[in-house]
């Protein structure tokens, strides 16, 4: 694993030196035309946060981070050779897949659960969050994309997640989502692809779509700069098993191969 230096540096106030740069990157050689993120890939909360006034069962779990979804990232990554780029520490400090002026970027509340850290923290405590770990991950997926234009490397951005199995006491029968914002060609050919004999529920926009504002990361990196886009999500207990992981890996791997060679993607 790669630890980043880009040209925004994380203020010392959110992150000690020890614990290293908000952003990640594995095979930032790959190449392949995926470009894959994961914003959600920590649990880890920066000490100087402390426990933001939750219990260890709640930091460990979904409202912290998407299990499981740093998992497929890395497989997806080895198996098509593809650069990833991953946040290092939980949504709880600042989710990277919102923008600062969001709400739900530094959140006071998830599902049921109040984030007390949050709620108390000031003005200057949340600027410092977006300039140590927000920007600086952003500033990372940019720089890689002007890299590989550069190099006249093609770009399809594929984002991963998972959702829980339950939400505020509602069963969720989605297996797999496919998001899109206002450019669905690369999620059209990953459903068709996916409804073609993986034997999972398959749904477009589901359980989220770009009304509940989680496209940021396709509309900043992918829409603006005419890249073709999508963003995954999985539900969490398909990937609690690994037998039941392994086959939703393989059945993503051969979907989103068979998406890049259906047509033209740069």
């Amino acid at each position: 694993m790669e630890l980043l230096e880009t040209s925004v540096e994380p203020l010392n106030t959110i992150l000690n030196a020890d614990e290293g740069s908000p952003v990640a990157v594995e095979r930032s050689e790959g190449q392949s035309p995926v470009l894959l993120i994961c914003e959600h890939a920590s649990k880890m909360i920066p000490r100087s946060l402390g426990d933001l006034g939750l219990s260890e069962e709640l930091r460990s779990g979904h409202i912290a981070w998407d299990p499981g979804a740093l998992d497929v990232s890395l497989f997806l990554s080895q198996e098509l050779d593809a650069c990833l780029i991953h946040q290092r520490f939980s949504r709880l400090a600042y989710d990277c897949n919102r923008p600062p002026e969001a709400d739900s970027a530094i959140p006071k509340q998830s599902e049921t659960f109040e984030i007390p850290g949050n709620i108390s923290a000031s003005a200057e405590e949340k600027q410092a969050r977006v300039d140590g770990i927000y920007r600086p991950f952003q500033a990372a997926v940019a720089q890689e994309i002007v890299r590989r234009k550069a190099t006249g490397q093609p770009t399809v951005l594929v984002t991963l997640h998972s959702f829980t199995p339950v939400f505020k006491g509602v069963r969720r029968d989605t297996e797999i989502g496919i998001l899109h914002d206002t450019d669905a060609r690369l999620a059209e050919r990953l459903i068709s692809s996916l409804d073609r004999g993986s034997g999972f529920v398959v749904r477009r926009n589901d359980p989220y779509g770009p009304e509940d504002g989680v496209t940021h990361t396709l509309i900043e990196h992918g829409v603006r700069n005419g890249l073709q886009n999508v963003m995954v999500e999985v539900r969490n207990d398909l990937l609690a098993d690994e037998t039941s992981k392994e086959r939703v890996e393989q059945h993503l791997l051969r979907a989103i191969i068979e998406s890049l060679s259906a047509k033209e993607i740069a």
